[in-house]
């Protein structure tokens, strides 16, 4: 990655036309070849950027650019459009380059699975007398988050979602449907789990007939410590 901190000014070109006057900005050069000027502040969005596929040249500047102070002109131009992205550059106050190496990606904490394995180890936030049957037990449709019996034996589905919306409350049912064909089940009874639902989930949830829980993740990985609470 190569990084500058330049006076500069840009101009766009192509599907649309756009203008950065001169300032201090920083432009950011990734491996990948896209090209971004960040300015500090406003937004953690680039002012302007170019994406790959794309090629960057600097040149020198022409007598009139020259004139101006400009002392290098980068072109980045996009290989499958006539988006153009030119910047004049002034004073240069850093350029410097580094390799980043690979990078994992982005790991999520609180994503569904471990919602699903915490839930299950923790099963009795269901209710009292409830127990596991399996993590994802396996239907025509897919496999439920959680199967579990309630304390009078009946069976417990259980759809997990870190976020609770209506397409959520809309896979349980069919999942419910289905479940409830099957004699060995039958009655199934819904939960629909998540850290936050959305109010018209819960309304089309107890339309269904199907129960909501919030599910606290710092208290279930035991981060949450209860004393420290104002309510």
């Amino acid at each position: 990655m190569r990084l500058v901190v330049a006076r500069c000014s840009a101009r766009y070109t192509g599907r649309l036309t756009a203008h950065l006057p001169l300032a201090t900005r920083l432009l950011v050069v990734k491996a990948d070849g896209s090209v971004l000027l960040h300015s500090d502040g406003g937004s953690f969005k680039p002012l302007n950027w170019m994406s790959p596929p794309c090629t960057m040249s600097a040149a020198e500047p022409d007598e009139e650019s020259a004139a101006r102070g400009v002392t290098a002109v980068w072109t980045v131009q996009h290989q499958k459009s006539d988006d153009r992205l030119e910047i004049d550059l002034y004073d240069v106050v850093h350029d410097s380059d580094h390799d980043l190496g690979v990078d994992p990606g982005l790991v999520k904490d609180g994503v569904e699975a471990h919602l699903q394995e915490l839930l299950a180890a923790q099963i009795e936030l269901l209710g009292t007398g409830h127990s596991l049957v399996r993590r994802e037990y396996m239907t025509a449709i897919g496999p439920v988050d959680i199967l579990a019996r309630d304390a009078d034996g009946g069976t417990v589905a259980v759809e997990i979602k870190r976020r609770g919306e209506i397409d959520g409350v809309e896979q349980l049912t069919r999942y419910l449907e289905l479940l409830n064909r099957d004699p060995l089940l039958s009655p199934v009874r819904g939960v629909f789990a998540a850290q936050e639902i959305k109010p018209q989930a819960r309304v089309l949830a107890g339309d269904r007939g199907i129960d909501c829980l919030v599910l606290d993740y710092d208290a279930m990985r035991g981060v949450d410590d209860p004393d420290s609470r104002l309510f």
